[in-house]
């Protein structure tokens, strides 16, 4: 059974996102909010998502209109709940919030209803735990900006079952994305537990003097993080060879932090107010530095590689219907 309708609790960072992602795979979403303003605002945004996909030459004008006419704002939760085929929450990482919310949903979705959580790292078999028919919840992780990162990590919980797995990929697939089935239901579930022990040592080598964080991002964008969209990490170690691979990494392993908490240099800059951009300061000095600049040129360059790919798919596909 196909989804032909939705619902996307949540109109702030990555909901319109999501929604127009969905709608652009031909799914009727209606963003739901607590009030008709932030309702508006919600339709308003994914109207600006797809502009903004249309001008990168991701989409046809006529394509983006389309999908913009699926996406509708409401602040009715228990009417639009009731009457759709799924239902994805993209609200606060809070284990309690979750759980609540999740328990409320599974008294007023349908039955065939699948339930879904675009968590970042939070158990989804904690989260369904409060519900009748934990077997239809799962979660379905989109990368942020989520209409231009293609990856989606669908998660299973230790009840999600076969079928509601299967038909949440079929759907994301249809919308253009790459689902990732990750099979255990484990903190971080993949993504973030490689990027968190990339982390950890990146802050590892700024707090021990080794490099600052310029060199260390540089390093990131400019060496291994480049190669990444062709080259998986895996990849590389199978075509380097396997044996040499273990020979390095037995050698660096036991200089790397291994401590089971985030560095305290971490600690120290959350502890002084240090929190990012938002505050004037982080591991950068926020105050010579654009946060807006950064994501502009991040969704710029995405942009270009979504386009590359794209070209890069079709020569292939030529090439091969010419052997």
């Amino acid at each position: 059974m196909s989804f032909s309708s939705a619902a996307v609790i949540g109109t702030g960072m990555m909901g319109p996102g999501i929604a127009f992602t969905l709608a652009s795979g031909g799914v009727a979403v209606t963003l739901l909010s607590r009030t008709s303003d932030g309702a508006a605002r919600g339709v308003d945004r994914a109207r600006e998502v797809a502009r903004s996909v249309a001008a990168s030459g991701l989409a046809g004008a006529g394509e983006a209109e389309r999908a913009c006419g699926l996406v509708s704002g409401s602040t009715a939760f228990e009417e639009t709940v009731a009457g759709a085929d799924l239902i994805l929450e993209s609200g606060p990482e809070d284990m309690g919030w979750k759980q609540e919310l999740f328990a409320r949903l599974d008294g007023l979705a349908r039955p065939e209803a699948v339930l879904a959580s675009n968590t970042s790292g939070l158990s989804i078999t904690a989260i369904a735990s409060r519900c009748g028919r934990p077997e239809r919840v799962v979660t379905t992780h989109f990368w942020n900006p989520p209409q231009l990162v293609p990856l989606v990590e669908i998660v299973r919980g230790d009840r999600t079952s076969a079928e509601v797995v299967e038909r949440v990929r079929a759907l994301l697939a249809a919308c253009g994305k790459t689902p990732v089935v990750v099979r255990k239901d484990r903190p971080g579930q993949l993504g973030n537990r490689l990027q968190m022990a990339l982390l950890r040592e990146a802050v590892n080598i700024v707090a021990e003097g080794i490099a600052d964080v310029e060199a260390v991002d540089a390093v990131i964008k400019n060496g291994l993080g480049i190669r990444m969209p062709a080259y998986g990490l895996l990849e590389h170690i199978d075509v380097t060879g396997t044996d040499l691979g273990l020979k390095v990494l037995e050698y660096v392993a036991r200089d790397l932090d291994n401590e089971p908490r985030a560095p305290e240099y971490f600690r120290q800059l959350v502890r002084e107010g240090h929190l990012g951009a938002r505050s004037g300061r982080g591991f950068y000095d926020w105050t010579v530095k654009s946060a807006a600049d950064v994501k502009a040129g991040r969704d710029a360059f995405l942009a270009e590689v979504l386009r590359y790919r794209r070209q890069f798919r079709k020569r292939k596909n030529g090439r091969e219907r010419l052997k």
